[in-house]
């Protein structure tokens, strides 16, 4: 999938809009991917997105999350953080399929399917340029922001 452009998409989106692939052609994008709203990693690293989002916006890119979580907790999500991006909400995991980061974890011992924290950068053409898989959510916005300086 890297070096490739990515597969077209629409998907509900905070703010009571939908976002397209096609739509996001000319921008620079931080498509991450996290388990679920207001857990305390996807909190720790969606504060971390924001706190930097004043610097992606200067390198041109677009942060966007996107959880299978419903547009209602995203929206509670967003406004409780102060989040100043999108989430995407991937109910039926069209998305998650389409980047493969649905994955079986452990959980208190049992077996679950759930998202693997990933992260895709994609570029202004919509060609993946980086895909990071399994990634701890501390320091990984700082990370993506320097990824994003190199494309």
């Amino acid at each position: 999938m890297l070096d490739q452009p990515i597969p077209e998409f629409t998907v509900a989106a905070t703010g009571g809009q939908s976002i397209s692939s096609t739509a996001l052609k000319g921008k620079k994008v931080v498509l991450y991917f996290y388990p679920k709203d207001s857990t305390p990693g996807c909190t720790a690293e969606a504060q971390q997105f924001r706190d930097l989002h004043d610097k992606f916006v200067k390198v041109g890119a677009v942060i966007l999350g996107v959880s299978r979580d419903s547009i209602k907790s995203h929206e509670n999500f967003k406004t409780r953080l102060g989040l100043p991006f999108d989430l995407l909400s991937d109910g039926d995991e069209t998305l998650c399929n389409q980047f493969g980061v649905i994955k079986m974890k452990n959980m208190y011992g049992k077996q679950v399917r759930g998202i693997e924290r990933s992260t895709f950068l994609i570029d202004a053409k919509g060609v993946l340029r980086h895909a990071w898989r399994g990634v701890k959510a501390d320091g990984h916005a700082a990370a993506m922001l320097e990824a994003v300086k190199t494309i």
